[in-house]
C-alpha cells in the first residue's frame, strides 16, 4: 500500500516503452527520495527496502506501465527466500540432473497439472507421494502408542522423529546425541526464540541475573530482538573486514574480560548477511578461549545456528562442523537446524535444537510444551514425510547446492559487469560456497538507494545487520539470476543491454 502521494500524471493510459521506462524511473526516484531520510525508523531497513520494491511495483501498475518493463527495471533481491516455482536456470540437457526447472516438482512443492513460469508443467507426483509419507507414518506412530491426534502431554514432539533428528546429526555431524537431546521447532527463528526463552529459565535456577549476550555484527538481527524481548542484556561487537567478518579468539577473550555478565554467545556458523563461513580451526580458536572461562567457573554457553550448514560442499560442512566433537564443547552449545535454507522449505518450518547437556536440554525444554502441544499433529507428520524423502532421495541436497552455486557465480559475474560500467562497488566479496547472498562493499558516496536508482537491483543495506551502510546484501534466492552475456550485459539501466534481456531466460522444451 502506497503510504503517500507520488506525483506522476496518471492520464496517460498509451505509454510507448521509453516513456514507460522514464515514468518508472521517477517513481523510484520519488519513492527513494521519501524513504531515505527514514531508513533507521520504524520497521528498520530490510522491510524499508522490501516495502520500497512492494510500493514502486504497485505504483507502475496504476500507472499503466507494462509486466515486462516492470521486471526488466525492478530486481528484488532483499529476499533470502527461494522460490521454486520461479526457477528458469537449466544446465546441460533439459530433464537432466542440472535442470533446475524441475525442483519445485521434485520437493513437492508444485501441485499436480501446474504450470511453472519455466514453461513446465508439474506431475505433481512427488506432492501426492509426501502425503502419502504422512499416512504412513502415523500409522507407524500409532503402533508405537504415539497418538497425535490427542494432547500431547509432554509437548517437545514425538520420539520417532526425534530419533531420526538425532541420527541425522549423529551421522552428518558424528555428534553423540539420542532423541532426548532433540526438540524439534518451526524452523530455525522459533528454536532460537525457544531456546532464549528457556535459558532464562536454567539461569534463574543457577542464581544468576542481567543475563549478557554476544552478538558478532554483521549478522541476522532477529534473535537480538527475542533476547532483547527476554531481558537479556545485548553487547554487539563489529567484527572487521580482515578477517571475513568473523568473530577472533582474541576478541572474544576481551569481550568476555570487559562484559562479565556475557553468559550466551550467539555464533552464525555460515553467516547471513556475508555468507562466509567459521572454520574448524576458528572455531577452536575460540572455544580454547572458552575452555579457560569454564574452568574457571563461569558457564559461558555458545549457540550456534546452523541454518545455512548444508549449503555448502559437504566435505567442507563436515570440516567445519568437526570443531564441535569434543565432549566438554558439547557440553557447552546449543545447535539450531532448518530444512528452510538448505532444502528451500521455508513455508514449512522444519528446524529443531540439539542440546547434548541433559540438564539443560530438560530445562529449556519447559518453552516447547506450550508452543508444541498446541500445533495440529499434521505438522510432526508433515516433517516426517519430508525427513523421508530427503533420505530417500539425497541427490535432491546435491542438486541444490548446485543450485545455489550457480546463482552465487552468476551473481558475482554480474556485479563484476555492472562494476565495469559504472564503478559503484569497492568490492564485490566471493562467499565461502554457502548461504544464498553476497556481501559486498559499495564505492564512496554509493548506498543501497543510489544503488537500486541506477541498477535497479535492490539489496539491503548493511545496517539491517547491524553493520554500517558501506556495505549492502543481496539474495540470490527469490528471482532468477540470468548468465551475464560477456560481450554486452550490464545490469544496468543505462547499457544498451535492458534487464529484459539479463531477467529473460530462453526456456527448451521441458518433458511433462
Amino acid at each position: 500500500m502506497v503510504t503517500h502521494d507520488l506525483s506522476v500524471d496518471l492520464s496517460t493510459t498509451s505509454l510507448n516503452q521509453e516513456e514507460q521506462q522514464a515514468t518508472l524511473r521517477e517513481l523510484r526516484s520519488q519513492l527513494i527520495k521519501y524513504y531515505r531520510p527514514l531508513l533507521q525508523d520504524g520497521p528498520g531497513p530490510i522491510r524499508i527496502m522490501a516495502r520500497i520494491v512492494t510500493e514502486l511495483e504497485k505504483a507502475c501498475r496504476q500507472h499503466n506501465i507494462s509486466e515486462e518493463v516492470i521486471i526488466s527495471e525492478i530486481v528484488n533481491r532483499t529476499i533470502g527466500d527461494i522460490n521454486v516455482r520461479l526457477i528458469t536456470e537449466c544446465e546441460g540437457e533439459p530433464g537432466g540432473s542440472r535442470d533446475y526447472r524441475l525442483l519445485a516438482d521434485e520437493l513437492g512443492v508444485a501441485l499436480p497439472g501446474e504450470k511453472l513460469v519455466s514453461g513446465y508443467t508439474a506431475s505433481g507426483s512427488t506432492y501426492l507421494w509426501l502425503r502419502e509419507q504422512m499416512l504412513e507414518c502415523e500409522h507407524l506412530l500409532l503402533q508405537q502408542g504415539f497418538d497425535l491426534r490427542i494432547y500431547d502431554i509432554y509437548g517437545v514432539g514425538n520420539p520417532v522423529l526425534r530419533s531420526w533428528l538425532a541420527h541425522e546429526m549423529a551421522t552428518l555431524w558424528n555428534l553423540p546425541v539420542t532423541y532426548e537431546h532433540i526438540l524439534p521447532s518451526l524452523g530455525a527463528m522459533d528454536g532460537i526464540d525457544k531456546t532464549l526463552r528457556g535459558l532464562t529459565l536454567h539461569f534463574q535456577q543457577h542464581n544468576m541475573e542481567d543475563i549478557g549476550i554476544l552478538f558478532p555484527e554483521p549478522g541476522f538481527g532477529v534473535p537480538e530482538w527475542q533476547a532483547r524481548t527476554y531481558g537479556y542484556t545485548l553487547h554487539r561487537f563489529q567484527t572487521a573486514e580482515e578477517h571475513h567478518f568473523k568473530l577472533t579468539g582474541s576478541q572474544l577473550d576481551a569481550l568476555l574480560q570487559e562484559h562479565e555478565d556475557i553468559r550466551v554467545v550467539y555464533l552464525a556458523i555460515s553467516n547471513n548477511p556475508t555468507a562466509f563461513s567459521f572454520t574448524a580451526a576458528e572455531l577452536r580458536s575460540l572455544y580454547d578461549v572458552l575452555h579457560r572461562y569454564w574452568q574457571n567457573g563461569r558457564e559461558i554457553l555458545v549457540l550456534a545456528d546452523l541454518a545455512y550448514i548444508g549449503t555448502s560442499q559437504p566435505e567442507l560442512d563436515r570440516e567445519r562442523m568437526s570443531a564441535f566433537q569434543d565432549t566438554d564443547i558439547l557440553q557447552h552449545t546449543l545447535f539450531v537446524s532448518s530444512l528452510s535454507k538448505t532444502s528451500t522449505l521455508t513455508g514449512e518450518r522444519f528446524g529443531w535444537v540439539t542440546c547434548a547437556n541433559p540438564a539443560i536440554a530438560n530445562t529449556i525444554a519447559a518453552s516447547w510444551t506450550n508452543g508444541m502441544a498446541s500445533l495440529p499433529g499434521e505438522w510432526q507428520l508433515r516433517f516426517m514425510a519430508y525427513y523421508r524423502l530427503l533420505q530417500e532421495r539425497p541427490w535432491l541436497m546435491e542438486k541444490l547446492r548446485a543450485f545455489y552455486r550457480l546463482r552465487r557465480q552468476r551473481f558475482i559475474e554480474q556485479l563484476r559487469q555492472i562494476n565495469t560500467q559504472q564503478p559503484l562497488f569497492a568490492e564485490i566479496y566471493v562467499d565461502d560456497d554457502t548461504t544464498v547472498y553476497n556481501w559486498s562493499k559499495l564505492a564512496p558516496g554509493e548506498d543501497a538507494f543510489s544503488l537500486f536508482e541506477k541498477t535497479g537491483i535492490a539489496g539491503v543495506p548493511g545496517s539491517g545487520f547491524g553493520y554500517t551502510d558501506a556495505y549492502i546484501r543481496f539474495s540470490i534466492g527469490f528471482l532468477p539470476v540470468p548468465a551475464v552475456d560477456s560481450t554486452n550485459s550490464t545490469g544496468t539501466k543505462d547499457s544498451s543491454t535492458s534487464d529484459a534481456t539479463l531477467n529473460n531466460v530462453s526456456t527448451p522444451n521441458i518433458p511433462t
